[in-house]
């Protein structure tokens, strides 16, 4: 870092930029070894339109901004992401950048060698990794056998320059991959195009070498909205609502417990178990905010981050795959 603050800025002033701004301000005001410096975007009258909104200063040159800060957040669309972190380790800045990572596998590739040398913060933008009903669970040892995902969104031209599956899915993927330590054996997958050029709704089913398998949905073309992760192990049943941030507990216990006293719980009739029922409530609600804190705390700390530019390139090799899988799957339907 050029000097002890954080000097932060955002390049990138569309809808998901503009949120990260409001959190940003917030923390700048309730931190003060954190300045947000102002932002930058290609599109002028957007980015003036954002000054003035916000009273933050916006910069004429991409130059001008890293001269400027030490710590950047790249929100831009994805076919971009790959030169805007390239030009940020040249400057030497941290790095927070959207999911996903770069638009293609190769990208990310380069991007690890490129930065494999660097003592830089990287931190990519899966927010799901932050909600209040994942953090709920941290005192829970988690083994999936079994998940299944669901995350469907009412439409919106926003995202649509890649699929669904790095629009939307690649969220369930990136959980996915950090709760089941195990490799992936297997993708099976389809995907339709309805209202773009690509894949609108997808499923696809994940086997790993440990035997969970993991069943995935994503559409963004559904009258409701519902972002659901079930998991199933032994003995446990886990229920994660990231849109309510709410997780709820079912385990196996042993009919004494008495911890059933305190819940609704169920006893099983002609046995010595019982159903012990939880419902936990994250105490935050916003999980971007979280996510942008334990950005700052890492460049404070000079630690690595809960989400790496690996985990990054992870999620983008499975996502990758299950758009092959999905696009073969279109072929033999033709």
């Amino acid at each position: 870092m050029k000097n002890n603050k954080i000097k932060i800025g955002l390049i990138g002033t569309g809808h998901l930029g503009e949120m990260h701004i409001k959190n940003l301000l917030e923390i700048s005001e309730e931190d003060h070894d954190v300045e947000f410096v102002g932002v930058y975007d290609i599109d002028r009258e957007r980015a003036n339109e954002i000054s003035s909104k916000f009273k933050v200063r916006t910069f004429e040159s991409i130059d001008d901004y890293f001269e400027n800060i030490n710590s950047t957040l790249i929100v831009t669309s994805t076919i971009s992401h790959f030169d805007i972190a390239k030009q940020a380790k040249e400057k030497n800045e941290n790095i927070f950048i959207e999911k996903p990572v770069t638009a293609t596998l190769s990208e990310a590739k380069m991007l690890r060698d490129i930065l494999s040398n660097k003592d830089l913060i990287f931190q990519v933008g899966h927010i799901e990794r932050f909600n209040p009903a994942l953090l709920a669970l941290k005192d829970i040892e988690i083994k999936p056998l079994f998940i299944e995902c669901h995350r469907l969104a009412q439409f919106d031209p926003r995202g649509t320059d890649v699929s669904v599956v790095q629009d939307l899915m690649i969220h369930d993927i990136d959980l996915i991959l950090s709760l089941v330590k195990s490799k992936v054996t297997d993708i099976d997958a389809s995907g339709v195009p309805i209202i773009t050029q690509k894949i609108d709704i997808s499923n696809a089913r994940i086997k790993f070498e440990n035997g969970c398998v993991a069943n995935i949905t994503s559409s963004r073309i559904s009258q409701k909205k519902m972002r659901k992760m079930r998991i199933f192990q032994k003995s446990t049943y886990l229920s994660i609502d990231f849109q309510e941030n709410i997780s709820e507990i079912f385990n196996l216990v042993q009919s004494d417990d008495k911890r059933l006293k305190k819940t609704n719980s169920i006893i099983l009739p002609k046995s010595d178990k019982a159903i012990l029922y939880e419902k936990l409530k994250g105490k935050e609600k916003n999980p971007m905010k979280i996510e942008q804190r334990h950005f700052i705390d890492c460049i404070k700390n000079s630690v690595q981050p809960l989400v790496t530019l690996e985990d990054g390139l992870q999620a983008l090799e499975v996502a990758r795959e299950i758009i092959l899988k999905s696009d073969e799957s279109i072929n033999k339907i033709k």
